[in-house]
């Protein structure tokens, strides 16, 4: 019997998000206290809900055509056959009399699911299937009642049920179960980019059939789930599909509890064989290298959100020419790593990446981007687009591709779009950038900078501090030779030798200085930050002295109204004092 419909439609994460934190209530009473507990409890359930929804639909899909099908689950490991309410094993009907799930799901299921790659014939989905499960070797739910009230309110989330505008059934969920429900030190905006903006950098960066497609911090595989089903559309036969499905989607995932979610989320889109490696990402320290297996050195898109505020260790940076505990700028030097010529790639990074010059590494590695790749688009996105993942900060999506040098970027302006938890931002929000796109054209919230104009311009700037800096170079080196001529025949402590190494010392500082001067001025050309020159702003011309006569003309017209009330205070209690109080009523 196929599981029953669910009649409850959820339109918006929020109330996916209320149905499964009543879920997590039950969870509450037994003995999964904590999000540690009961989030990867209610993902392996959800996962074999959702698995053998998916499997029921690709069974008559591929019947309809004539092709085989080999299904991860037989009978009786599907969800149908032991967790749905109304299947004949729950209900307890016939042979089946005295069922019990809760035993059945200990002595049968998972043992079962943690053998499947050892099957004869495995199939990649039923490997993949087989590590994920390998984690659960229990329930962590404490009694069989308890069990079953999740078991039926899991029955009723199902992909039909839930409105993909805003939600990834499976990722999302988790998102709002980790941000939500007692996990307050957790950044939510490493793990999830709210999919309207993953949909808009899918369609910016476009992946085509054929290309590998390369996530270097998937978090729960948002990326790579949203490229699969723009490149789906575009597969013209069973080879191109094999070829998505199986040799396509790589990516790296540190934390050990996201891990698993992002294969279980993949392997719901479709994607069979999910590419995903296990371990510390800019370390390159491996956990499970397993599914990663014969990827490519270099990959032709990259899509990723790396985590914000992010600081990592010396171990870390040994691997990158720019050493730095900023996570971003490691990741973004571990981006250009895995790129080639032609490598295409969306990224998002928050403003004060873009914007810093005050440090050698942001510098330099920004310096070796625009040097190595033509960074021809940035958007600023509104400082409330990741506010639902826990995350505050203004971020900008950097799109760029490698090969040549960055002459001019392209910028568009969404930071005045108004967005928050209840009101997310959407692709619809997106229609006027991808309009001009194309042409990459100008408006009120558009404009182009020449880059390579500026860089030259800074050069320009910059030129006659390092003259002054070499000039003072050149004859801080004469001062050395003396003061240390004077030291050989003097001595240290001679007045002629001290005021020889002043001399000295202080040409060497006005160098330093000098070339610090040209520095500064150099780097200003990498400040990326967008600043939309139409924007009309209202500036307040008055001079000190006009706010001077500002203020002492209110105070004037304040001391003219406390001197009208106080005449009139004065003139009620004259009126008192004549006539008497009135009369009580």
């Amino acid at each position: 019997m196929p599981p029953k419909k669910s009649s409850k439609r959820h339109g918006s994460q929020q109330s996916v998000n209320a149905a499964v934190k009543g879920i997590c209530n039950i969870m509450r009473r037994s003995d999964c206290a904590g999000a540690l507990q009961y989030v990867p409890e209610l993902t392996w359930i959800l996962f074999l809900r959702i698995l053998d929804e998916r499997e029921e639909s690709e069974i008559e899909n591929t019947k309809a055509l004539g092709i085989a099908f080999t299904p991860t689950l037989a009978e009786p490991f599907r969800w149908r056959d032991w967790a749905a309410p109304e299947s004949a094993r729950r209900k307890g009907e016939g042979e089946f009399r005295g069922f019990s799930a809760w035993d059945f799901v200990h002595d049968e299921l998972l043992p079962h699911l943690h053998d499947l790659k050892k099957q004869a014939g495995a199939t990649p989905r039923q490997k993949v299937v087989s590590e994920i499960m390998a984690r659960v070797k229990e329930s962590a739910i404490d009694t069989e009642k308890n069990f079953l009230d999740v078991l039926d309110a899991v029955h009723e989330i199902t992909t039909e049920s839930v409105d993909d505008t805003h939600v990834f059934t499976l990722s999302q969920v988790y998102e709002g179960l980790l941000l939500k429900m007692g996990e307050k030190g957790n950044d939510g905006g490493q793990f999830f980019t709210p999919r309207e903006v993953i949909r808009a950098m899918v369609q910016v960066v476009a992946p085509q059939i054929g290309e590998t497609v390369y996530d270097p911090g998937c978090g729960t595989g948002g990326f790579l789930a949203q490229a699969f089903e723009h490149m789906k559309g575009k597969a013209k036969s069973a080879v191109d599909l094999a070829k998505l499905k199986q040799r396509t989607f790589f990516g790296r995932e540190k934390d050990t509890h996201i891990y698993p979610i992002a294969l279980l989320n993949l392997v719901l889109h479709g994607i069979d064989e999910p590419r995903i490696w296990h371990g510390n990402t800019l370390s390159k320290t491996a956990v499970s290298e397993t599914l990663f297996q014969g990827a490519p050195a270099f990959f032709d898109v990259v899509l990723m959100n790396p985590p914000f505020g992010g600081k990592e260790g010396a171990e870390a940076q040994t691997h990158y020419e720019y050493k730095t505990n900023a996570t971003q700028v490691l990741f973004l030097q571990n981006v250009l790593q895995s790129m080639k010529k032609d490598s295409r790639c969306g990224i998002v990074l928050d403003e004060g990446v873009l914007f810093r010059v005050d440090s050698e590494a942001h510098v330099k590695t920004k310096r070796k981007l625009l040097e190595e790749c033509d960074v021809w688009c940035i958007v600023s996105l509104a400082g409330g687009v990741f506010t639902a993942a826990g995350a505050g900060v203004k971020t900008n999506l950097v799109f760029f591709t490698k090969g040549k040098a960055t002459e001019r970027i392209w910028y568009y302006d969404l930071a005045d779009v108004k967005v928050g938890k209840k009101t997310p931002m959407t692709l619809a929000q997106f229609k006027d950038f991808f309009d001009l796109l194309p042409t990459r054209g100008d408006s009120e919230q558009s404009w182009t900078i020449d880059f390579a104009e500026r860089v030259q311009k800074t050069l320009d700037d910059a030129a006659p501090h390092r003259a002054q800096a070499e000039a003072s170079q050149g004859e801080a080196k004469g001062l050395e030779a003396e003061w240390r001529a004077a030291k050989k025949k003097h001595g240290a402590d001679d007045s002629a030798t001290r005021a020889a190494f002043d001399k000295w010392n202080t040409k060497a500082r006005e160098a330093r200085e000098a070339l610090a001067k040209a520095e500064v001025v150099e780097n200003a050309a990498y400040d990326l930050k967008a600043v939309n020159p139409n924007r009309v702003t209202t500036e307040d011309r008055r001079t000190p002295t006009d706010l001077l006569k500002e203020i002492e003309m209110r105070g004037q017209e304040a001391d003219a109204a406390l001197g009208q009330l106080r005449a009139l205070l004065s003139a009620g209690e004259s009126i008192v004092e004549a006539y008497g109080a009135p009369a009580a009523r």
